[in-house]
């Protein structure tokens, strides 16, 4: 499968959450979940500053609403949309959650790169694709167009 333009309308407005975090003071990540029928379901963003907790990741809370409020057979058909690739403990989160497809903007391997570029530390966990996580999960991503703007969301200031 690859990202078509409805699913960048989704993927737009995953990075807008982005760069809500971003103007909040935290790290520029931003998720949408989006039911089988096309209905947003549950969208947010990175909040690991403003609610001083490292675990305040928006693909995990996204798993988290879902549980609560969703079958499993509405998990798995299921789409979530983010600005950047899972991190272990987010696809982790998905994975438990029976979540389904996931579409990125930007990846995991670019996300290290750029942390790298900028000189910022290194995440304090592996950086892993989600598919070593999740093993048989559809993705797709890195979008070309939305990786360059969500690139310039983790420039430093």
């Amino acid at each position: 499968m690859s990202i078509s333009d409805r699913d960048r309308g989704f993927l737009r407005l995953a990075v807008d959450q982005a760069r809500e975090a971003r103007r909040a003071g935290d790290d520029a990540f931003g998720t949408v979940l989006v039911g089988e029928n096309g209905e947003v379901l549950f969208s947010d963003r990175n909040r690991v500053v403003s609610d001083s907790s490292p675990l305040r990741h928006p693909e995990f809370t996204a798993a988290e609403w879902a549980i609560a409020h969703l079958d499993p057979r509405e998990r798995s058909r299921s789409t979530v949309y983010t600005s950047g690739e899972h991190c272990p403990m987010c696809a982790a989160a998905h994975g438990w959650a029976g979540l389904g497809r996931i579409v990125y903007a930007s990846s995991a391997k670019q996300f290290k790169a750029w942390a790298s570029e900028d000189g910022r530390p290194a995440a304090p966990v592996a950086s892993l694709q989600v598919r070593d996580i999740v093993p048989g999960i559809t993705v797709d991503g890195p979008d070309a167009e939305l990786s360059r703007e969500v690139r310039e969301l983790h420039r430093p200031s």
